[in-house]
């Protein structure tokens, strides 16, 4: 038995590491850059450790803005100063432009640097400005995590809510949650019936209906969503339809509305729903519905008592994977929604692309996946104890 499970280990072995290397390693340390925080720290080494001993009273002590003004210096001249300007500018808007001046300044820079230095910008005499660089020295931070949720944190160290204007990721994951929500409840009560219908044909068109599904997997998500983003144009297909039909009087504004966003979503995430659920009833042991129907019950109650409570795990899993992918989605929201429909992904991606802020795209991605854990751990909970209900039933 030791041997075989010595065996079985070494079998698996390269499986694991492929795991360990290309998924859990990336993604954790992607994670960690929520709260990790080294800028100030690498680019202003000796000014981090004066702040360290400082106690917070009054202003810090002369070798404070002697170090300051030297690794300011330092650091502009060899082209280091970018990821620390843009830090502290993402902790309070007006910083990136006081390092940058004190670091030109450089050479005119005269001791004592403290009064040369507020000569130079008021801004140096604030304790504020001191107390964000100390806070900011590292190794961790909670800026990005307490930003991602719309909160902030005041020089003093209390967290309040950011200005009215700059409120936006709560709002941003309600809308991703709803989003997920909505188009996973369509997919699973239109998949349903159609992976009921494929378990219940008999060869060869159970085969022949399967491959209809599976159609869809054989062209990119870009490409189906592509092409809902020319037919839902004003002159395009959906609204001359609707025209002929008689439902409307001039052609409608669909494209760049959630409506547009949600249709886009259930069409590419309809086959991911189909799939597990005609996996499980495929595998349903009819010898229930007999039992049932030898006891009296009719098609419906066979139907309500037995078939769907041991198809409740196809579904379950099922609307985990679609609910999975559409919390993930970039595509179609991007191409076909509105600046109102823009989910978690796009501003992740615009923060890693655009503005070369790995730390607020870190914390959004933890927030999601946190949401994500929580929504399919709440589904297997429910799923599960319906499934053992319908059991005993």
């Amino acid at each position: 038995m030791r041997r075989t499970n010595w065996l079985a280990a070494l079998l698996i072995a390269p499986l694991l590491l492929l795991i360990l290397g290309s998924f859990v390693v990336p993604v954790g340390l992607t994670l960690f850059r929520a709260v990790a925080d080294r800028d100030v720290a690498v680019a202003l080494p000796a000014t981090s450790a004066i702040l360290a001993e400082w106690d917070g009273q009054g202003l810090p002590p002369e070798p404070a803005f002697a170090a300051v003004a030297r690794e300011l210096a330092t650091a502009l001249e060899e082209r280091r100063i970018g990821d620390l300007a843009q830090r502290m500018n993402f902790e309070s808007t007006g910083l990136r432009t006081l390092l940058l001046r004190t670091a030109r300044a450089g050479d005119r820079l005269r001791a004592p640097y403290a009064p040369s230095l507020v000569a130079l910008d008021a801004r140096w005499g604030q304790r504020d400005t001191w107390l964000m660089l100390q806070r900011a020295s590292g190794p961790t931070t909670s800026l990005y995590l307490l930003r991602a949720m719309d909160l902030t944190r005041t020089p003093d160290g209390r967290v309040t809510q950011v200005a009215m204007d700059e409120r936006l990721f709560r709002t941003l994951f309600l809308r991703t949650l709803w989003v997920s929500l909505l188009v996973t409840a369509i997919c699973v009560l239109l998949a349903y019936p159609v992976a009921y219908t494929i378990a219940r044909l008999r060869a060869p068109w159970s085969s022949v209906a399967l491959t209809l599904v599976l159609i869809p997997f054989w062209s990119s998500v870009l490409v189906r969503t592509t092409a809902w983003y020319v037919l839902l144009q004003r002159e395009g297909p959906v609204n001359d339809a609707l025209l002929g039909l008689g439902l409307l009087d001039a052609p409608a504004q669909i494209l760049g509305t959630r409506i547009a966003v949600v249709v886009a979503l259930v069409h590419v995430l309809l086959p991911f729903a189909i799939l597990p659920m005609h996996s499980v009833m495929t595998r349903l042991d009819g010898t229930y519905l007999r039992a049932a129907a030898s006891l009296g019950a009719n098609g419906m109650q066979r139907f309500l008592r037995v078939w769907l409570p041991l198809s409740l795990p196809g579904v379950a899993a099922g609307g985990a994977m679609v609910f999975l992918l559409a919390v993930g989605m970039y595509t179609a929201p991007a191409l076909i929604g509105g600046d109102r429909d823009q989910m978690v992904t796009w501003f992740i991606a615009n923060f890693m692309t655009r503005d070369v802020n790995w730390g607020m795209a870190a914390a959004l991605s933890a927030y999601l996946l946190a949401m994500s854990g929580a929504v399919i751990a709440l589904t297997r909970l429910l799923t599960g104890g319906a499934v053992q209900t319908g059991a005993r039933a």
